[in-house]
Formats: structure tokens, sequence, C-alpha cells
């Protein structure tokens, strides 16, 4: 006699013949590389979006982008499959590129997390030009907003899907020196309820997640020492912590939740005092 499953049993694999674009999956050490794991542990198929030439750009340098779409893959269950995609989304038809790549590859797309950013190009009042403004909507903030729409486009009306975008919490406390990326990820988490709105009709959730501050390779130990005692849980995030909610929202355990702003902190107390 076979053991009856209740229906509140969770799925082991409940993104099982989904298909998902991750978009800055580039460094095995980041975000969008631990939600991309996730998803194809969860029996999606995953393409991955990656721009090295960005990262090479930064002082935790780039990463060898076959092994980072092989570590994916090493995550890959039963027929599920990963494909990859290398594209500037500075320019303004490579969103809509991507999309169509994604649909191209796998003939349907599930969900879509917007998890690109521009790094670096940014400064105080008093050190910015229109072209530090301009570059950091272009990738944080434009390209989010085009890939949704791309999205959307090719959506079949009445079937589920999620899309979502990341921001930084810059709502909670102040960013110093950033105030083009501030501006840009502000952006997504102010139109997040209008999108999740219009594309309610299509059966497509749209949330954000604030992941909030992520040791994607940058942190030294000195940095840590400096707000250690911000946080509660005596560690930084990883970028697996994110990575769950932002999976989470795509599965149909989401199905109830849509125009939210989530932050994923870890109690992260920006004024709690050094030595509370």
């Amino acid at each position: 006699m076979g053991v009856e499953v209740s229906h509140l049993a969770r799925d082991p694999l409940p993104l099982r013949g989904r298909a998902v674009v991750v978009t800055g999956v580039s460094r095995r050490a980041g975000i969008g590389y631990a939600t991309a794991s996730r998803l194809a542990a969860y029996g999606a198929s995953v393409l991955c979006h990656h721009f090295a030439p960005h990262d090479r750009e930064q002082p935790w340098g780039g990463d060898d982008v076959d092994a980072v779409i092989g570590g994916v893959r090493d995550h890959l269950v039963g027929d599920a499959r990963v494909a990859d995609v290398h594209a500037d989304l500075a320019e303004p038809a490579a969103p809509e590129w991507v999309i169509e790549r994604a649909h191209a590859e796998f003939g349907r797309l599930d969900g879509l997390v917007c998890n690109q950013a521009l790094s670096g190009s940014d400064g105080a009042l008093g050190q910015l030009s229109a072209v530090e403004l301009d570059r950091h909507w272009a990738v944080d903030a434009r390209a989010s907003i085009l890939l949704a729409q791309a999205f959307a486009t090719r959506h079949p009306a009445g079937t589920p899907g999620s899309i979502v975008f990341l921001t930084s919490g810059q709502a909670l406390g102040p960013m110093p020196g950033e105030v083009a990326y501030a501006a840009a990820k502000a952006a997504l988490a102010g139109v997040t309820t209008t999108v999740a709105d219009q594309l309610a009709d299509l059966g497509i959730r749209v949330n954000t997640v604030n992941p909030g501050p992520v040791d994607t390779g940058y942190l030294t130990e000195d940095a840590w020492r400096a707000v250690a005692a911000k946080f509660p849980f005596g560690r930084f995030g990883a970028p697996d912590d994110p990575a769950r909610l932002i999976a989470w929202l795509l599965t149909e355990e989401g199905a109830w939740v849509t125009g939210q702003v989530i932050s994923s902190e870890g109690g992260f107390g920006r004024w709690r005092h050094p030595e509370a």
C-alpha cells in the first residue's frame, strides 16, 4: 500500500519544468550565481546572463565564466538545461535580445531575476556628472524595466510568471558616495507596485528584493570589524541568503505575494551602536 502524500507537503523540485533568466551571473562569489544554482537545484532550466568586462574593471576582479556556468550546471536536475549569454545591458536593445535568446533556447519563460548592477563610476554630490548618473540608470534601472517589458510581452496571459528586481536598501539608510547607484536602485523599488499592478492581469507577479550587505568577495577584515556590531547574528550576508528568498518568490509558494519590496538583511542595524 502506497503512502499518500498530503497536498500540503513541499515539492522538492518546485520549479521542475520551468525556465528562468537570471542576469549578472558572472562570478561564483556573486548573488546571481547563488540564485541560478539554487533555481537549478529546484528543477528549473536557467539562462545565465553575464558581462565579464564589468567585473574585470573591479578591485575584486573577474572569474572564469566557463567555470561559473559549469558550477550552475552541476546543480541541474533531470532534463533541465543551462544556457548563457554575454550582453552589455547598458545597450538599449540588449534586454530584449536576452529574453529572445531565452525563449529560443527553452521555448518558454516562467521567471526573470534582474540581478545585474553597475559598480563604481559613482560619487557623492559635487563629484558627479550626467555621465555617471546615466550609466547607473541604464544598467541598474532601465535594463530591468526593459527586461520585464520583454518578458511580459512574450508571456501567455493567465499562466503563472514571476519577476524579481533587486534593490539595495537605499530607503533604509544612507549609501555614502553612491548617489548614482542609490538613485537608480530606488527607481526599481519605487516602480514595483506600478509594474505589479499592470502585470497581474497576465498572471505575472512582481517583487523586489533588497539583499542587504552581502559579501560577494569584496569584504576585508578591516571592513568587517567596522560594521560587525550592526549584525545581530554575528556574520555578514552570504550570497545564498538572498538567493533563497528570490528562489521562493519564483515558486508557487509565493503565489500570493506581489508588489512588495522585501529586505533580506539578517537584522542589519544601520544605526546600531557599536557597543549594542
